[in-house]
């Protein structure tokens, strides 16, 4: 009976660090917040830096192009630090976290963002743990951080990065060899991901999803976006055309909760446009990965494709940049979603299905 009444003590005296340290294991902080802000430490490294490298290219300014390396050069740390900023890593342990993610990002090649999101999180919880607990917290809580986090890397950075490559070099190149059915799958899954609180551009980088795959990635997302905008600007005028046509299509999460059917007409955009892009088109993501899971957003997606253009030039595996296309990049970002969402939603509302204000973003 005694061990049993101290086996719970224990027991309830490490949840009461757990809490004390905001050590909290759940689906929301780890998958929803550490993931997406894993994105946008990518979106202000290795993205930025790569638009900063094209348009360098483009005018010849090569403060631009240099400013544009160096960013790149600071994904890992940016990654990092990203993830334990949502995890609510105090200081010390946060600057930490940039050696841990510059080293893990190198170890993980090409599947680095995917490695870098799990050891960064197990490094900040680690030097969560030790945070202010010894007189000379300034030496060891940078130490605990960057040891864990460096040996972790040396021993995991590998395999994950070579699994996550895998997993996307499979996507990629069932993508190619079965580019109808493959480009609709791919466009559906990330462009769901794009509109529900998951990143789709983390998912994207962590993958490496580029090529046709890319492509239909990119597909799946513009059609969410431009989907849910012009289907619902009956409520949402030109506020919600902009918001989630430029924004994010994440703002319909509320009114699909409380009418799914609202999501059939860009899901089916999504479908077509995804298939078509990857058969009819060939619409290839040359650019960065994480660019194929933005959409139109900031128009990431499409400058993502044209900085795959541009540097497919300047390596001349292309003469130039054709008017096929820009057509298709039209055709593909706005004009197929615009089509077929209205297509869809049109009877889904005059049957009631989508009924007045379902999609109406302020309540």
């Amino acid at each position: 009976m005694s061990e049993t009444s101290e086996a719970v003590k224990q027991k309830s005296g490490f949840k009461a660090f757990l809490e004390r340290k905001d050590i909290v294991v759940s689906v929301q902080r780890y998958v929803y917040d550490a993931f997406s802000a894993l994105a946008l430490g990518l979106f202000a490294s290795l993205l930025i830096g790569t638009i900063l490298d094209t348009a360098g290219t483009l005018t010849g300014v090569s403060f631009l192009k240099e400013s544009g390396t160096f960013a790149k050069s600071a994904s890992g740390a940016a990654m990092a630090v990203a993830v334990g900023y949502a995890i609510k890593a105090p200081g010390l342990v946060l600057f930490s976290l940039a050696a841990v993610g510059t080293a893990t990002n190198q170890l993980g090649k090409a599947g680095a963002p995917l490695a870098v999101f799990f050891i960064a999180i197990i490094a900040a919880e680690i030097g969560k743990a030790v945070s202010k607990e010894t007189p000379v917290d300034l030496l060891v809580t940078p130490l605990t951080t960057v040891i864990a986090g460096i040996g972790l890397a040396a021993l995991i950075a590998p395999p994950i990065g070579d699994a996550a490559s895998a997993v996307g070099g499979f996507v990629m190149w069932a993508t190619e060899l079965q580019p109808l059915l493959m480009g609709a799958i791919v466009a559906v899954v990330i462009g769901v991901a794009l509109t529900l609180p998951i990143s789709s551009a983390a998912i994207c980088a962590a993958l490496g999803l580029t090529g046709l795959a890319g492509g239909a990635a990119v597909a799946g997302c513009c059609a969410q976006m431009v989907g849910f905008a012009v289907i619902s600007f009956k409520e949402n005028r030109w506020g919600g055309l902009v918001s989630q046509g430029l924004g994010t299509s994440m703002l319909q999460v509320p009114n699909i909760f409380r009418n799914p059917l609202i999501w059939i007409p860009t899901i089916v955009a999504s479908t077509i446009n995804g298939a078509l892009a990857a058969s009819v088109f060939r619409f290839s993501m040359d650019g960065p990965a994480i660019a194929s899971g933005m959409g139109t957003c900031g128009l990431v997606g499409p400058l993502g494709v044209y900085t795959g253009w541009v540097d497919q030039v300047a390596a001349g595996l292309r003469p130039d940049i054709m008017p096929f296309d820009w057509i298709s990049m039209l055709l593909i970002c706005l004009v197929i979603p615009t089509v077929i969402s209205l297509l869809v939603a049109i009877p889904f509302r005059h049957f009631g299905w989508i009924r007045k204000d379902d999609m109406l973003l302020e309540r």
